[in-house]
């Protein structure tokens, strides 16, 4: 976040040098008030460039094998341009190359899920997906695989892209 701050005031300063070069082919003719303006201009499409292009940047520095299962897109009123054109700002990768297929349940596939999210560090959560039932559960260190049906199993789509990347490869 510091080396974007850093990119921003960077910005700001070849916005301004713009004005100034226009100014100096004026002859001093264009309004002073162009400098701050485009200065202003730059910083913030800079930052909204930034916005916009962090999820496909995020995604194509992800490793072989990382697959992404669900993308959050949001709006704010602060951001009114995300209105018309909503941002990325979280998505969910699984690590499907990764996963383990259960040896006494086949049905069952211990997968990470990789929790990312603009100006956070990403979080690693690994989670069980029964493929049969459509569902998921929290892998903990106190997990104990007789306990599995006392486990909160959280229902999923028949169609949700974790199930599909998940299940295809343990089948």
């Amino acid at each position: 976040m510091f080396w974007e701050l850093i990119a921003t005031v960077f910005a700001g300063i070849g916005g301004a040098g713009i004005a100034l070069f226009i100014r100096t082919l004026s002859k001093k003719k264009a309004p002073k008030w162009l400098v701050p303006t485009f200065a202003g201009l730059a910083m913030l499409g800079f930052q909204v460039q930034g916005e916009y292009s962090w999820y496909d940047h995020q995604k194509s520095m992800l490793p072989t094998g990382l697959v992404v299962v669900k993308t959050v897109q949001e709006e704010a009123p602060w951001r009114p341009w995300s209105y018309i054109y909503p941002q990325t700002m979280r998505f969910i990768a699984a690590d499907v190359t990764n996963s383990a297929q259960n040896k006494i349940d086949p049905d069952l596939v211990l997968v990470d899920l990789y929790f990312f999210e603009r100006r956070h560090l990403a979080k690693r959560v690994p989670q069980i997906v029964d493929c049969v039932q459509d569902a998921r559960t929290d892998f903990t260190e106190s997990f104990n695989p007789s306990h599995l049906q006392d486990s909160h199993w959280y229902p999923l789509n028949e169609n949700d892209p974790l199930l599909t990347a998940v299940c295809q490869k343990a089948g």
